[in-house]
């Protein structure tokens, strides 16, 4: 455990008066399980960053399969941060629920270009179809994370654009990041992964004390490989091996000691897993991603001499980041023209199925009418709202993506404060505004695995 994890957190014990409960999400949707959170405070009252200050109520799921009928129910535990969990779900069929805390139901995220907790069905009722399983005989589970950013005090600071306030963690209490990424290992070992990729963005600035503590955290999980990010790019100024293009590498020396490059291939189960180190240039981690004409002529090389093998590719920047509206920033994704020769590479590649990506700590599902028989998955980022990972569960017909909340009670907690970023709009630009962003299954032979 972090120490000082089981410090209580600023909140008070429900003693009868007004609470509202808010911020309702299906974060996650399997063809057997749902997961409901939301939060419950005091009507009136500001914690000082824009939302109410929390209050512990019991939360309860009711729920079933007509709207007028929610006849089953599930309790959750005295908290202000719910996460419900309801099980035994049959798959293909419609369920109909309501959320509520202290006898208030709950009221959904509002999301201006999406639903996040269903299809609203009046009187705090919503409703979500389960979808069917992914074809054939489940093979294994690999979890999915990006941006765990140890070492960063203050979350929320987009761009550096002087005018956006971040968020610190309540004073004595924990470093945020590595609460997050340890209930990141305990959460992804819990659901059945036996392989985690982080996709960059391991720490805040490459500092060689929060790398050595993030290849701490991730050693507590068992099997995983890491990429490089943006902010593990080389610093000036750090006692390691010069970089190969600036400074000193120190996220190099503590992941890849005495290896030539930060990017290769390794194999899990007969997948094919390319790791791309997307920061593979010179400059200041502000700009677009980008590889080096060497790792782009052996990436290319190594995708033509297996063109049909299941392939797994994940970096931290995406190809392309549709309908980001934080691109104004500028360094959401790769450089254009690299991307572009990447999906020809992909049309060119069958196996290639999956493309793992963060930088832009949302969720979103995209395919590309360029080469649209892959699938690029941006995951939202593990230290901050929404805080997890995504579970891809590979079956031989085909496979599942699905996001996971860590659910500590210091990650709950931490995750509902650092929601308040851009004041209060984060969840607009990262749950997802589909469930289909953060819930999906798609059909796919890997019976050769």
């Amino acid at each position: 455990m972090v120490a000082g994890a089981s410090l209580a957190f600023p909140e008070r014990a429900y003693a009868g008066g007004a609470v509202e409960a808010v911020n309702l999400e299906l974060v996650t949707l399997t063809e057997t399980s749902a997961i409901l959170t939301w939060y419950t405070g005091t009507p009136g009252t500001d914690d000082g960053l824009g939302r109410m200050k929390p209050v512990a109520v019991e939360g309860e799921i009711a729920y079933g399969d007509r709207p007028g009928s929610l006849t089953r129910v599930v309790h959750g535990r005295v908290t202000p941060y719910h996460y419900v969990e309801l099980n035994g779900l049959e798959p293909g069929r419609t369920y109909y629920y309501r959320a509520r805390s202290a006898g208030r139901s709950a009221s959904a995220t509002p999301l201006v270009a999406g639903r996040a907790a269903g299809t609203p069905m009046g009187d705090g009722v919503f409703a979500f179809t389960t979808p069917q399983a992914p074809e054939g005989r489940f093979l294994f589970s690999v979890a999915l994370c990006n941006d765990l950013h140890i070492g960063e005090t203050v979350a929320g600071l987009i761009g550096q654009l002087p005018w956006i306030k971040g968020i610190e963690q309540v004073p004595g209490h924990p470093p945020y990041a590595d609460l997050m990424t340890e209930a990141l290992v305990a959460d992804a070992r819990d659901r059945g992964a036996t392989h985690l990729l982080a996709a960059g963005d391991v720490t805040a600035e490459a500092a060689l004390p929060d790398l050595r503590r993030a290849k701490s955290l991730l050693d507590g999980f068992g099997a995983y490989s890491v990429t490089r990010g943006n902010h593990d790019r080389a610093h000036e100024g750090s006692p390691c091996s010069p970089g190969q293009w600036q400074g000193q590498d120190c996220f190099g020396d503590v992941f890849f000691a005495g290896e030539e490059n930060a990017y290769y291939k390794r194999e899990l189960n007969g997948l094919r897993i390319i790791g791309l180190d997307t920061y593979d240039k010179p400059g200041n981690g502000g700009d677009a991603g980008g590889m080096s004409r060497d790792q782009l002529g052996w990436f290319e090389d190594e995708l033509k001499a297996d063109r049909d093998r299941p392939t797994l590719v994940f970096g931290h920047h995406p190809l392309f980041a549709e309908n980001a509206p934080t691109a104004i920033t500028g360094g959401q994704s790769m450089d254009a023209g690299q991307a572009l020769s990447i999906l020809r590479m992909y049309r060119g590649t069958p196996g290639v199925f999956l493309h793992h990506a963060g930088h832009t700590h949302r969720n979103q599902r995209s395919v590309f009418p360029l080469a649209p028989s892959f699938v690029q998955q941006e995951v939202g980022a593990v230290k901050e709202y929404p805080g997890g990972f995504t579970l891809l569960r590979i079956h031989s017909g085909g496979y599942a993506l699905n996001f996971y909340k860590t659910r500590s009670d210091a990650a709950r907690a931490w995750s509902e404060r650092s929601r308040q970023e851009l004041s209060g709009l984060w969840p607009q630009l990262s749950l997802g505004n589909r469930i289909a962003d953060r819930n999906s299954v798609t059909s796919r032979d890997l019976s050769g695995l």
